[in-house]
């Protein structure tokens, strides 16, 4: 609000966040049915799209060229944002774990901002030059300055917990800032954290249901999900599971850096 961002993206995710924060705040408070709170994501994924005009119209190709999505592209990029919003969700398990990733995440969609808002960085590290967009590094900022605050109270033992007004809004700020700044196939490699724990419960959940269709009881793969759970039931000590799990979200950040001078 001090720096106002000159950024037309700024205020409808602004506004899209504070919605998605009640909705939160709401389901953490009395419970709203999986309808209710799905369509509180929903309001605020499209004022992002249609009044912000955040919208995933094509994704380059890895050997060159681009796929448009054409009139696909408002229900494509609602399904991406209300994905990733949901997604955050189930890595809040630990403390600390949720926030740390995403400092890590929102340092590097500060950088990556700020380089395709500079006609010179853009160039040489040929990347898509998208004006003012290195003004979201700003909200970036205070994106960060936000998880380190609350981070100072949510590590181990924590004292504040960040429930689902905070995972959802978290997801949804960084699903939009990867369109905002065209890096959307980086998101896969970005939030590896965030589709590994994913991926624990979609293998954990159908391979349970496989078996017990064909065994009569259910098995599991992993002792329990999603995966950070799995390394307690190891006697892993929580506060070394979540640090573990920073070191691999650094790592991924730093590959997703460095494909912009790979490519």
């Amino acid at each position: 609000l001090v720096l106002q961002p000159d950024s037309k993206y700024a205020l409808p995710i602004l506004i899209g966040s504070i919605i998605i924060i009640i909705t939160g705040v709401l389901d953490d408070m009395i419970e709203l049915s999986a309808k209710i709170k799905l369509g509180g994501q929903l309001v605020a994924t499209l004022i992002v799209v249609v009044y912000g005009g955040v919208q995933i119209d094509f994704i380059n190709l890895p050997f060159g060229g681009k796929l448009e999505f054409g009139m696909l592209s408002i229900p494509i990029t609602v399904l991406w944002i209300v994905g990733i919003t949901n997604a955050i969700n189930l890595i809040d398990g630990l403390d600390g774990l949720a926030a740390g990733t995403s400092v890590i995440i929102g340092l590097t969609l500060a950088i990556l901002a700020y380089v395709s808002g500079n006609k010179v960085f853009s160039q040489y590290l040929n990347v898509m030059f998208i004006p003012n967009s290195g003004e979201l590094a700003i909200f970036c900022a205070a994106f960060v300055g936000a998880c380190i605050g609350f981070l100072w109270y949510n590590t181990y033992p924590a004292q504040v917990f960040m429930g689902d007004s905070g995972s959802l809004m978290l997801g949804g700020v960084i699903a939009t800032l990867a369109i905002v700044i065209r890096k959307e196939m980086l998101i896969p490699v970005l939030c590896g954290i965030f589709l590994i724990e994913n991926l624990s419960v979609i293998i954990q959940v159908g391979y349970f249901k496989y078996t017990k269709r064909k065994y009569g009881e259910g098995r599991r793969v992993f002792l329990m999900s999603p995966l950070h759970h799995h390394f307690q039931k190891k006697n892993y000590h929580e506060s070394k599971i979540v640090i573990r799990f920073l070191i691999v979200g650094i790592i991924l950040a730093v590959v997703s850096l460095v494909t912009l001078k790979l490519r």
